[in-house]
């Protein structure tokens, strides 16, 4: 469990916050992980300072896939369901984003097969590089 404190990031990862926050939208985090957790991965990755918020299940007590935890970014960032553009890199969370009303990227790095699950991905990247182009930042 040590090893999720130093997590490095994806190489793409810190140029394609960058232009997000560049483009004017916020960028957050929203995982099944601990707040201390979480902390220390982003201050290990030096991205903090990109992001508008972490969000942990804990605040909630309940895990994703529950639709508590995707009402948790719709309060905390004050915004519907709709006008937030969710990420993931898990079929089962981009699934569950969207039967929630999210508009959904699965970055399927590893080309897995879709899953048989309620909602369905927008959209399907490679590599979160070819994010940006897809908000037009």
């Amino acid at each position: 469990m040590q090893l999720y404190l130093t997590l490095d990031t994806f190489p793409e990862i810190p140029d394609m916050l960058r232009r997000v926050k560049a483009a004017g939208l916020l960028a957050a985090i929203l995982s099944n992980g601990a707040p201390a957790m979480l902390n220390a991965a982003v201050a290990n990755a030096g991205i903090g300072h990109l992001l508008d918020a972490v969000l942990s299940v804990e605040e909630v007590g309940i895990y994703k896939p529950h639709p508590k935890v995707y009402q948790l970014a719709v309060d905390r960032l004050g915004v519907d369901a709709g006008a937030i553009l969710f990420l993931s890199s898990n079929a089962w969370d981009a699934h569950a984003a969207s039967a929630f009303g999210m508009r959904v990227v699965w970055c399927n790095r590893y080309a897995q097969p879709r899953e048989n699950l309620p909602g369905r991905p927008d959209r399907e990247i490679l590599t979160l590089a070819e994010l940006p182009a897809l908000l037009g930042a």
